[in-house]
């Protein structure tokens, strides 16, 4: 479908007008309103002894904003810029992205609740509610919210309900283009010997994984159209979580200690300051992409974050080369999908721009500048993958970890070890080794290891754009040089 990932092959205006299409369904889900002076009516005299109850208020922001009558809409407007109160102000941003707002009246009317002139540029809008987080909706909200995406798709209602729990602002939760599993996730795809794929040239990226000797490539050709898979890989069950939006693929372990069962991922449709939700099958709750975290749902506040386990971008001929065995995902992957290269996000890659709108407060690197994370549970750092240029060895310490990194910012392939001390370089007669002490060291998914059996051990990390460390970790140091 046209759709099927942010919008991203069509032009934002089209985009706003296939919204605002989608979200009709919400205007012939609102009462007619009561003609004016009948009891009830929220402009004449005996509403305003009862003006304080919420859900009269919620009844006046749905007719401000769809109301059939232009006249009652105008009204109903005006009577809240006259409350002033900014509770109602997330239902404005809400409905700017859906509602085209012809004459003016809503942008007006949010201006003068926020004191601020962003005009309709709702991106504007979005990042001025991040900075705003004394804004707090009020009570009714959540259903509101709720009704709004139901009317692009009712399965959003699995997601937000009133009385949800919630660590992230409900607010701040915007559509992404798609529907629930419009971005289908990959459940124990096909696969097929490396040796088969005749499809991928050698210079192509895939995410390579190694769990217990179990080699697998997942290219990003296939997984920019999926942004998920689930599979068991060396016996352990995982999930990759991809949000192409913010340039991160993040493997997990989805097992999680006093659990039957592993958890089992997809995509929410929905995000979260350009970072997608995605959500377990289980008991449908929203999840942080970037910290592994439920966020909404019935999984909030119970404490799990799911173990982060070392992924790795490669160019497709280097893992072959160090895993002649390995396998790669198979074109058959029971979708319909143009799986060429460049599709579907190749235009958003190559530009700086971002598709959805978040903060970015640190700019000590540009928004999509690419990042090299290490995240083993405890220490967690950044590092400009420019500093890796065609291929380098950079020694650093995290907190009381000695760390060594090897990678090559061209591929965006960076792997974390601890160095137990010791000082590397490349081997310039070996591309799998790097050298200490006039020694050879071999470099695998799980280690470093030396000539007399010694293991240095892996580190997860993962590549990401600078915009989504920065908004997720902003306390955690970088290195730019």
């Amino acid at each position: 479908m046209a759709m099927t990932s942010y919008g991203g092959r069509l032009g934002f205006g089209v985009f706003a007008v296939l919204v605002a299409i989608l979200v009709a369904g919400v205007l012939s889900a609102q009462p007619p309103p009561d003609p004016p002076g009948l009891p009830g009516d929220p402009f004449g005299d005996p509403f305003g002894d009862r003006f304080g109850q919420r859900q009269d208020l919620d009844s006046l922001v749905r007719t401000g904003f769809f109301g059939r009558s232009p006249a009652v809409r105008s009204r109903a407007l005006r009577f809240l810029v006259e409350r002033d109160q900014k509770d109602v102000i997330p239902a404005f941003i809400a409905v700017l992205r859906v509602v085209r707002d012809e004459d003016g009246q809503i942008v007006d009317a949010l201006q003068r609740l926020a004191r601020a002139r962003l005009g309709h540029d709702w991106k504007a809008w979005l990042e001025w509610q991040e900075e705003h987080t004394e804004v707090r909706p009020y009570r009714g909200f959540v259903k509101f919210k709720a009704d709004i995406l139901a009317g692009i798709d009712p399965a959003f209602r699995d997601f937000l309900y009133p009385g949800v729990r919630h660590e992230i602002r409900i607010e701040e939760i915007v559509w992404g283009g798609v529907k629930k599993d419009g971005i289908p996730a990959l459940v124990n795809a096909t696969q097929i010997p490396g040796s088969d794929a005749d499809y991928l040239t050698g210079a192509e990226l895939v995410f390579g994984v190694s769990v217990n000797g179990d080699a697998r490539a997942y290219p990003l050709r296939i997984l920019d159209w999926h942004e998920m898979f689930n599979d068991v890989v060396g016996g352990v069950p995982v999930s990759l979580a991809y949000c192409t939006l913010c340039g991160s693929g993040i493997l997990f372990d989805t097992r999680v200690p006093g659990r039957r069962k592993p958890f089992v991922f997809g995509s929410s449709g929905l995000l979260y300051r350009s970072n997608k939700l995605m959500y377990d099958t289980e008991t449908e709750s929203l999840w942080n992409q970037f910290t592994g975290e439920p966020v909404v749902g019935e999984l909030t506040g119970s404490g799990i974050e799911l173990k982060m386990l070392p992924v790795v971008i490669s160019s497709w001929r280097d893992w072959l080369a160090a895993h002649p065995d390995t396998t790669v995902l198979s074109l058959d992957t029971g979708f319909d999908r143009d799986y060429r290269p460049g599709q579907p996000y190749g235009y958003y890659f190559e530009s700086p721009d971002l598709m959805f709108p978040v903060v970015v407060r640190d700019r000590r690197l540009d928004p999509k500048d690419r990042v090299f994370v290490l995240r083993d549970g405890e220490r967690e750092m950044a590092w400009a993958l420019t500093l890796f240029g065609d291929g380098a060895v950079i020694h650093d310490r995290i907190g009381n970890l000695d760390a060594v990194l090897i990678g090559d910012g061209t591929t965006e392939t960076v792997r974390a070890y601890e160095s137990g001390g010791r000082r590397f370089e490349l081997d310039p007669d070996d591309p799998g080794g790097v050298r200490s002490d006039g020694n050879s060291w071999r470099i695998t998914e799980d280690a470093l290891l030396g000539p007399d059996g010694e293991a240095l051990r892996r580190l997860p990390g993962h590549v990401a754009y600078w915009f989504a460390w920065a908004s997720y970790k902003q306390d955690r140091p970088l290195r730019v040089e």
